[in-house]
């Protein structure tokens, strides 16, 4: 295992204020997607109080619960150089992979994760060497749901050589075991069954749970929350 390094990344744009995030969800029609009315977003985010929206400094991201929107449906939101994201076609399942039973996401359409990072400094780690990690380090790594929902919210958090993993999410076989395949986000090259029309794209896939990457973090998060 690679020696343990603090999670922080070395980039860190901040994050919109609560209704402006509402706001950008609504323009997408994240809201139609999770059954919910522009009004119910709007109302979430304003009694989540600008003056609560921050800790440490630090803006929270307003995500919507898998169960209201899965990631096949957030993807093709996403968007970088004008072109959709997009999820890798051998990953047919990927709706299936769900929040590790040690994750215990708020039970409400909408919530709140804060402290979200990118994991910059886990990179070249593979994700079985980095779950145990960031739980000692007291983080929770994101689901692809709310990965997504960070870089719709912001773009810049997707770069070149620096995209993440969300090994919160995970998928379990009819036998109990875990699926060795742990889900990322990161940047098209526009080769092999991608499509040369989808170089530079958001693309969420997989990577093997025993793989390293140099180009892929750990995003992960101090917590979530209802309010």
């Amino acid at each position: 295992m690679p020696e343990t390094a603090p999670v922080t990344s070395t980039v860190r744009p901040e994050l919109p204020a609560l209704p402006a995030q509402a706001e950008r969800l609504i323009e997408l029609g994240v809201h139609e997607l999770a059954g919910l009315t522009a009004t119910e977003l709007r109302a979430f985010a304003r009694n989540a109080g600008d003056s609560d929206d921050s800790v440490d400094g630090e803006r929270t991201l307003l995500a919507v619960h898998p169960d209201r929107a899965p990631a096949s449906a957030l993807a093709p939101l996403l968007r970088r150089e004008e072109k959709p994201g997009f999820v890798v076609t051998d990953m047919p399942d990927v709706d299936l992979f769900t929040p590790l039973e040690d994750l215990a996401l708020p039970d409400a359409p909408l919530y709140l994760l804060t402290g979200i990072d990118r994991g910059d400094q886990m990179a070249n780690w593979s994700p079985n060497e980095a779950l145990p990690a960031l739980v000692e380090q007291r983080r929770t790594p994101l689901v692809l749901t709310e990965g997504i929902h960070w870089v719709l919210q912001q773009p810049a958090a997707l770069e070149r050589n620096h995209c993440f993993m969300t090994i919160g999410s995970r998928l379990r076989k009819a036998n109990g075991a875990l699926d060795a395949r742990t889900p990322a986000i990161w940047i098209s090259n526009g080769t092999g069954r991608d499509g040369g029309e989808r170089r530079n794209a958001p693309k969420v896939g997989w990577c093997w749970a025993g793989n390293r990457h140099t180009w892929l973090g750990f995003a992960s998060a101090t917590g979530r929350r209802r309010r």
